[in-house]
């Protein structure tokens, strides 16, 4: 299963990209303004300094609703790495846009994804990535897990070449029962993935260690 980082902070990719576990990168509108960047020019340079960070897909959101708007950014964002993954809405849109893209060779992250028809239209439409939202389903007394495990049957059911981007991830279990169900791929943020580090017998252990080599 691979990891994407869900953050614009440069820092923390590059944290993530030196502890040798990192496969990529999902950023949007609001994880650029958190990390105070604005304006057009800012926003696509730090899409290419991330690039120069991490060695694996880097997602970048279009603003756009519309067909037209969604191209002409999509393929201005391509345009910007080799690494950068054209983020798309799940939106009626966006699914031609998919098509469109995928028809010209450019990738796509179809995001936004609430149902398993959802993730069929955007298989269907040849987008590359399709990401689920499992926390903010929860959010709502939903699982997402479970849709995580309808959309991997049928992908594999029909044989769908498009990964399994579980986004949203909350904490180190999400990442567990994703790796579990058979996501392709989670993005979430340094903390869950460093938290897969933690556990309370390591500490034990290497404490007795370190006191036994004192001996």
């Amino acid at each position: 299963m691979k990891f994407f980082i869900d953050t614009a902070n440069l820092a923390q990719i590059k944290e993530a990209q030196d502890m040798g576990v990192l496969d990529g990168v999902t950023t949007n509108p609001s994880l650029m303004a958190k990390e105070g960047i604005k304006g057009q020019d800012n926003i696509l340079k730090h899409y290419v300094d991330i690039c120069k960070i991490v060695t694996g897909d880097v997602s970048a959101e279009v603003i756009s609703t519309d067909f037209e708007g969604m191209v002409k950014e999509g393929e201005a964002l391509a345009a910007l790495h080799s690494q950068i993954v054209v983020k798309i809405p799940m939106i009626k849109e966006g699914v031609k846009a998919i098509k469109y893209f995928s028809e010209k060779g450019i990738r796509t992250n179809c995001t936004l994804v609430f149902s398993a028809g959802q993730a069929l239209l955007a298989a269907k439409a040849g987008a590359t990535y399709v990401s689920p939202f499992i926390g903010r389903l929860d959010d709502v007394s939903t699982d997402g897990l479970s849709l995580i495990e309808d959309i991997r049957v049928i992908y594999d059911n029909f044989g769908y070449e498009t990964e399994i981007l579980a986004a949203s991830v909350r904490h180190p279990m999400h990442i567990i029962e994703c790796a579990k169900i058979g996501a392709d791929v989670v993005t979430c943020p340094l903390s869950a993935i460093a938290a897969l580090l933690k556990h309370p017998l390591t500490d034990i252990g290497l404490a007795q260690f370190l006191a036994d080599a004192k001996k």
